[in-house]
């Protein structure tokens, strides 16, 4: 029986490389051989560094904020920002927030302001935080955000309609007694509804690949997949589309960047599901690519990640770069310099390859200071580098540019050129 399974799947693969047009046959291909169809069973730092933590870690101490933004920052306002950089390249600059961090923290709220064009909330828009109880909602800080961002003309982006890393705590308790795929209906239906005409683009979806839970399809065993099945991602997607006809609709997923096996699986997972919902014609737009990458990873960013985003173009999708960040836990050096040197390198590797292509629309990092980082949070940091906090964004803890800014804006300028 098992044999017979492992026959069927490798023949839907087959078959989903047969649909694909012939830019996007060689990437999924790759399921067909035995190194993606198993890639190396380890644990999921993703998963596991952005799930609700049972430890809490105590943030870095850098002291208080600065009340007002150093000269040297203030300098790169206007025609010098990141947004204004980006604008001229095709592109719209953007950055993750934190309500309480944005609301508490004048210096901050102008940095970003100033430097980009569009915000997603890190977390006020997951279930956790908008669902306290089945049956009501709490938009307190989602609308804190929303009114930071049209006091500023920026745009929004919706972070995230289903995840398997935020699910209350009263529905996985509740789920045996609830109708969860009316929950999930409800819940979409609600909150896409609330904020109509407001969001540049939702992530619908978010992270429903896993290869290493075994599944044909290559699919997550989520708390969704699991209590509604497979067809939860077609449902979120029309439901989304029922509330907002006319806002973008993204799926947003990591572990696509680099020339390894373990990526070339969830690369060729990710488009045979993009190939599947669009034989079902399921309202999608584009592709996100969440883009946590390493400093000193053994792996390079090359020609697997230039063929995903021509794949997903030739589907007619916009490929969005959601959550761009750089991890430093692998460099050992612990000299500043020679660190940031490191990262502004990644970043510049990075973005050559990625922003190559028209079809990349937006350009997002996950986070704007040094000061807050979710790398910060986890179990992986505080394992490899318990005493020394990141410096993976494009301003440092005093809101200072680092080399990464730099080196991002840099990458903006030469997007076309050769």
């Amino acid at each position: 029986m098992a044999t017979r399974r492992a026959l069927l799947a490798l023949g839907s693969r087959a078959a989903a490389v047969a649909m694909l047009p012939h830019a996007s046959r060689s990437l999924l291909a790759q399921l067909l051989t035995p190194a993606a169809q198993s890639p190396p069973v380890r644990p999921d730092e993703m998963t596991a560094n952005s799930a609700p933590q049972p430890e809490r870690y105590p943030p870095p101490d850098f002291g208080p904020p600065p009340a007002t933004l150093p000269a040297a920052t203030a300098a790169l306002r206007g025609a010098n920002s990141l947004k204004e950089h980006a604008r001229r390249s095709g592109l719209i600059a953007g950055a993750a927030v934190a309500a309480h961090d944005l609301q508490s923290d004048p210096a901050l709220q102008q940095l970003v302001a100033e430097q980009y064009a569009l915000l997603v909330p890190e977390n006020e828009l997951k279930w956790r935080a908008l669902r306290p109880t089945s049956t009501t909602f709490d938009f307190t800080h989602s609308e804190a955000l929303f009114a930071f961002a049209a006091q500023h003309a920026m745009q929004v982006r919706g972070h995230t309609l289903v995840w398997h890393n935020s699910v209350p705590d009263w529905l996985r308790k509740d789920a045996a007694q609830s109708n969860v795929r009316q929950l999930l209906i409800d819940h979409i239906r609600t909150v896409v509804s609330r904020y109509r005409g407001r969001v540049h683009s939702w992530d619908v979806v978010n992270e429903a690949i896993f290869p290493a839970d075994g599944q044909p399809d290559g699919l997550r065993k989520s708390f969704w997949y699991e209590t509604i099945g497979p067809d939860y991602i077609e449902l979120a997607y029309r439901t989304a589309r029922e509330a907002d006809p006319h806002v973008k609709l993204s799926y947003n997923d990591y572990g696509v960047e680099y020339d390894s096996d373990e990526n070339a699986a969830r690369r060729a997972s990710i488009l045979a599901l993009l190939e599947r919902l669009r034989q079902k014609n399921v309202p999608l737009d584009a592709v996100g690519v969440q883009s946590h990458i390493k400093a000193g990873s053994p792996n390079s960013i090359g020609r697997g990640l230039t063929d995903y985003i021509q794949a997903i173009h030739a589907m007619g999708l916009e490929v969005y770069l959601t959550e761009l960040d750089v991890n430093e836990d692998d460099i050992a050096d612990d000299d500043v310099a020679h660190r940031d040197q490191a990262v502004a390198e990644t970043y510049r590797q990075f973005l050559h390859i990625a922003l190559a292509s028209p079809a990349v629309k937006l350009m997002l990092t996950w986070g704007v200071s040094d000061r807050r980082t979710w790398l910060n949070d986890g179990p992986t940091h505080h394992r490899k580098q318990p005493n020394r906090p990141q410096r993976s964004l494009p301003f440092d803890a005093q809101y200072l540019p680092t080399p990464a800014y730099f080196a991002v804006r840099d990458c903006i300028d030469r997007r076309f050129k050769p």
